[in-house]
């Protein structure tokens, strides 16, 4: 495939996108931010760079000002990483992200959990215990969707069966939401 075909196919699958599930994203972590919540995010290989970038962007990149004291509280929960290698190897991978949860979340806090596939366990279990415990869960899939896409509150769905074009759709959005918190927090301080 050249890169014309390819660059095509990508804004064809980028405009498959329910925007409604964009705004919603949106709508959520500028809520969070208001209420002065956290935000939790995962994702396993590619989805876990996704979500390490989103956190980052999401804490920093929303700030317009290194005086301002409010921001928005956003960790990745992939970057922890004595954290998550002594959880897998005393207590199993599976439950990397939920055991992270239960020692940083509190009730109306928000988890983000990227999947390509919808379908990972720790990413399962760690939503399962989110909302069992009053957080708020917002998916974020490819391919069918999986589990994820059932079990989560909210949801952003890219319809699309290949993993790399999936995770590069997924990153143009977070970006893009990120533009879009710029402007409300900006305005919200104003």
């Amino acid at each position: 495939m050249d890169f014309t075909t390819y660059k095509e196919k990508f804004i064809k699958i980028l405009e498959a996108v329910d925007y409604s599930e964009v705004e919603k994203m949106i709508e959520l972590i500028f809520d969070a931010y208001k209420n002065d919540k956290c935000i939790f995010v995962i994702g396993n290989g590619g989805s876990a760079a996704n979500a390490s970038h989103l956190a980052q962007d999401l804490a920093k990149g929303t700030r317009f000002s290194l005086e301002l004291d409010k921001r928005i509280k956003a960790m990745s929960l992939t970057d922890n990483i004595a954290f998550m290698t002594a959880l897998s190897n005393d207590d199993g991978y599976e439950v990397v992200f939920e055991q992270q949860l239960r020692t940083f979340a509190k009730p109306g806090d928000l988890l983000i959990a990227i999947s390509g596939s919808g379908n990972s366990p720790n990413i399962l279990k760690a939503v399962t215990w989110a909302k069992d415990n009053n957080l708020q869960t917002f998916g974020v899939t490819g391919f069918n969707g999986g589990k994820l896409f059932e079990l989560a509150n909210h949801k952003l769905h890219v319809p699309l069966n290949d993993m790399c074009t999936v995770e590069s759709v997924h990153s143009v959005i977070f970006h893009y939401i990120i533009i879009e918190l710029q402007y409300l927090i900006k305005n919200y301080n104003s």
